[in-house]
């Protein structure tokens, strides 16, 4: 299909909760269309019917500033329409270019995207969905980073609250708090009155039934529960604040259990995923970053065409501005956020298992004032391209093979390694 004259019409669609703009231009010239749906399944099927209709099954391009959701999907079912997603802050942009004001309607906007498909979609990309497999992976990767964030959020609500009426709860569970048994410690002992008045061996059998099992933790653990001290004893403080950590504790212990399915789902989907191994090889690619990293990438390799689009996609390159003898180089603020999250922490975890690539990051700090977060995106640069070429040629990660690159190369980073780190790879 030839992009610039193959279409049979170019439609711009502004949607919403309510409601869909439509701005419908035919390929013939003939006069556009302004068009409301309303938000039903019915509507929009109705719609697609005749448009299928009126240009013959024709192909039509459609621009949209979304690349997912119920819209999407359903518009991806027909095969005469190409989807070009559209970057909001371009159509902003874009809008700016004609409207200085600021002002914006529906109506304009969905006139604007018909605009840029048709007199600009050499500069577009056409979606193309990744398979069912792997769509349903994002969801489920992206799904439970939200819900870490969301228990992140409950737990520094703990800490700030348990601060004021019971740190021996802080004190005792440590750095548990983000677990299940802290949980389940603050749903049944909200305050130290009842924890005091609990036989020891109710909660000798409450540690070990968590997995906390060592006999002197736990008797240190005891002692301190026998000695501890309130730090006020006025109920008008203990009682409201009790409360509030008894619910905080049941929202975390359905956040946990919601965590533990999600997880299981992501496993079996990554054992039935034809990439699964491939993305499993990587450095520090574990159980959570491995399904995320296969998403970032996907099953469509004609998706990126070098490392360098990756990196620049996901935001790991830098941002060079230069105008006369000014020049300012700065890191992409405006990316797919998870994406870029997601190639930072792989280069965190990657730093425990490649001795490389502790030699890179550790060189990289030298070199700029000891900054952890730089250096970690500069690993992530690096690992990008070796995680390109794996992906590109089907092939997993051999840590042999590419120190054997350096080597060949006569990289300064394998000089760095020395002869016992090179033989750790082998």
């Amino acid at each position: 299909m030839n992009a610039i004259t193959d279409f049979a019409a170019t439609i711009g669609l502004d949607w919403a909760d309510r409601k869909h703009d439509l701005w419908l231009q035919p390929a013939d010239g003939s006069k556009a269309q302004h068009l409301q749906l309303e938000q039903t399944p019915e509507a929009l099927h109705e719609w697609i019917a005749k448009l299928r209709d009126r240009f013959g099954n024709r192909p039509v391009a459609l621009a949209i500033e979304t690349t997912r959701g119920p819209v999407i999907s359903a518009l991806m079912a027909y095969d005469f329409i190409v989807i070009f997603p559209v970057n909001p802050k371009a159509l902003k942009d874009y809008r700016a270019a004609f409207c200085v004001s600021g002002a914006k309607n529906d109506r304009t906007d969905a006139m604007l995207l018909e605009e840029l498909v048709r007199l600009h979609r050499h500069q577009l990309k056409a979606l193309q969905p990744d398979t069912e497999l792997t769509r349903k992976l994002a969801g489920l990767v992206e799904n439970r980073r939200h819900l870490i964030n969301e228990r992140t959020r409950l737990v520094n609500q703990l800490h700030s609250k348990l601060k004021t009426y019971y740190p021996l709860a802080q004190t005792l569970l440590e750095d548990q708090m983000t677990t299940p048994m802290a949980a389940e410690f603050l749903s049944r002992w909200p305050e130290l009155e009842s924890l005091q008045q609990t036989p020891s061996q109710t909660l000798r059998a409450f540690f070990y039934k968590h997995n906390s099992r060592s006999a002197k933790l736990i008797q240190e653990r005891l002692e301190q529960v026998q000695q501890a001290q309130p730090l006020t004893s006025d109920p008008a403080l203990i009682e409201p604040a009790a409360l509030l950590v008894g619910a905080l504790a049941g929202m975390l212990k359905s956040l946990h259990r919601t965590v533990a399915q999600l997880d299981k789902k992501i496993q079996s989907a990554m054992d039935q995923h034809p990439e699964a191994a491939l993305f499993r090889s990587l450095p520090g690619a574990g159980p959570a970053l491995a399904p995320r990293l296969l998403v970032a990438f996907g099953t469509n390799r004609a998706r990126f065409a070098s490392a360098d689009q990756v990196a620049q996609f996901y935001g790991l390159a830098p941002v060079i501005e230069q105008s006369g003898n000014t020049k300012i180089v700065h890191m992409r603020y405006r990316c797919p956020k998870f994406g870029r999250q997601t190639f930072h922490e792989n280069a965190a975890c990657a730093l425990r298992r490649e001795p490389w690539t502790r030699c890179f990051y550790e060189q990289h700090k030298l070199r700029h004032d000891n900054q952890h977060h730089q250096a970690c995106r500069a690993l992530a640069f690096k690992l990008i391209r070796i995680y390109f070429a794996c992906w590109r040629d089907h092939q997993p990660y051999q840590p042999k093979l590419y120190l054997q690159a350096l080597e060949k190369h006569a990289s300064p980073l394998h000089k760095k390694l020395g002869p016992a780190m090179s033989q750790s790879g082998q």
